[in-house]
């Protein structure tokens, strides 16, 4: 949140809030009892309310007409709401992505002076519990709380947690609840079926222990970012959770320059019954990148990397998500039909680090066999980006810290029958074991990167 506001107060420079239009008696009156509340209930509220990661409230007129103008000032550089994403081909659900319209009502409500208005104002949202989707049905907390120091280099480090299941479960939601907001940057979430990982000797004085590999934790669970909303998977859709498994969570900590402690309560959310089709994760490019030649130099405005698939089977997709570091400009995934036709599935061309969302689909898009993906990901080296973390600019290459950088757009989906699952599955393994292969062949010293990935 400190990245957003000072970006907000830089571009208050830039600017200017709309005229006041008093001499234009036909311009219609915008109020928030009217238009404003509702508005702001439904795209703002939910981030911006007590106990939230927002600095300040938005679920009353006192709350709204405080922070006019810089609600103005977000909402036209489309700050805020913090959603990346362009329209795309398939609409997403939730959108938060307000309406050239919306941002006109706003703007003109505060060049009006930010009039009440008569008449009740719609109901402000309630949130049931504290919890964004509601009560979980199942709550686990880090038995110990970590410390992190005020600076030093990001910190990557894997803590496991029992669940006591004593039947297989499957995962429609997980509601992350970090106490260290500004200092996580993102989780990962893995299953350990074995339920050992819980044992591994702690690693220094504080839990858990570091390194990528989540101490053998096997199955994919998902994860969560910075600026992500909680989501149910799409109806019927679950990952499965099996019985006795431990919950292992790697976080990607980010020093604040103050001490932090983290001690984080998770929210599972099960489903009534087994899904009948099996989620599956197709990245472009795989591993974000780590095989394809990611080695930006210094000073370059537009450094560029693409990946295609053509799918072997029909699938169904649900959503897609991306993932990059504080480089990185742009991002499009697109599918080409077998006819020909092109389909935007995710399009941003405004990447911040600071807000990594995952974007669903509002209904499923069927995507056929032949179907080809296309990712492209721009990455921004130059003093002219503002998101750069190095002055002057230095050449970055494929890492773990965030002053690395990776990329990639990860496309969530299901197979149109659950029969073709492992066709998917070995396909999409052996398109990234090819890459591998072929870029170790090429640069030797990716074995030892991938060496010491594993070690840790």
């Amino acid at each position: 949140m400190r990245y957003f506001l000072a970006a907000l107060a830089g571009l208050t420079c830039f600017f200017a809030m709309p005229p006041v239009r008093a001499q234009n008696a036909a311009r219609p009156a915008v109020t928030f009892n009217g238009q404003v509340a509702t508005i702001l209930y439904r795209n703002c509220s939910t981030c911006h309310r007590p106990g939230e990661a927002a600095p300040f409230s938005l679920l009353s007129y006192r709350d709204a007409a405080t922070h006019g103008a810089m609600i103005a000032t977000a909402v036209s550089a489309r700050i805020m709401p913090p959603w990346r994403a362009q329209p795309a081909s398939y609409a997403y659900r939730d959108e938060r992505r307000l309406t050239d319209s919306e941002i006109a009502l706003l703007r003109d409500w505060v060049a009006q002076g930010m009039p009440e208005g008569t008449g009740k104002p719609p109901e402000a949202p309630q949130f049931p519990s504290g919890w964004r989707l509601g009560e979980p049905d199942l709550v686990v907390e880090m038995p110990e709380p970590y410390h992190l120091k005020a600076d030093g280099p990001d910190i990557y480090r894997n803590i496991a947690l029992q669940l006591g299941l004593t039947e297989d479960k499957w995962i429609t939601a997980i509601e992350m609840r970090p106490s260290a907001r500004s200092a996580v940057h993102h989780v990962l979430y893995f299953a350990d079926p074995n339920g050992r990982v819980h044992l591994k000797t702690s690693e220094g004085s504080e839990p858990g222990f570091s390194g990528m590999r989540a101490g053998g934790a096997t199955v994919p669970l998902g994860g969560w970012a910075v600026g992500a909303q909680p989501q149910f998977f799409p109806e019927g859709l679950a990952l499965r959770l099996p019985q006795g498994s431990d919950l292992v969570i790697q976080y990607h900590f980010h020093p604040t320059g103050k001490p932090e402690i983290e001690k984080s309560v998770i929210g599972l959310h099960f489903a009534k019954q087994p899904p009948s089709r099996s989620l599956i994760s197709i990245q472009l490019p795989p591993v974000y990148s780590l095989f394809s030649g990611l080695d930006i130099p210094a000073g370059d405005r537009d450094f560029v990397i693409r990946d295609s698939y053509t799918l072997p089977v029909d699938i169904d997709a649900a959503g897609v998500s991306a993932h990059a570091h504080y480089l990185a400009s742009k991002m499009k995934l697109t599918a080409t039909l077998p006819g020909g036709e092109v389909k935007t599935l995710l399009a941003i061309n405004d990447w911040n680090f600071n807000w990594q969302d995952q974007y669903y689909f509002r209904d499923l898009a069927a995507l056929p066999r032949g179907t080809r993906l296309d990712a492209e990901i721009h990455w921004n080296n130059s003093a002219e980006n503002p998101n750069n973390p190095s002055n002057p600019p230095v050449r970055v290459a494929w890492g773990e810290q965030s002053k690395d950088e990776m990329g990639a757009l990860t496309l969530i989906a299901v197979p149109h029958v659950q029969t073709d699952y492992r066709a998917l599955q070995r396909d999409v393994m052996a398109k990234r074991t090819a890459m591998a292969q072929q870029r170790i062949f090429a640069d030797p010293s990716l074995l030892r990167k991938i060496s010491e990935l594993l070690a840790q």
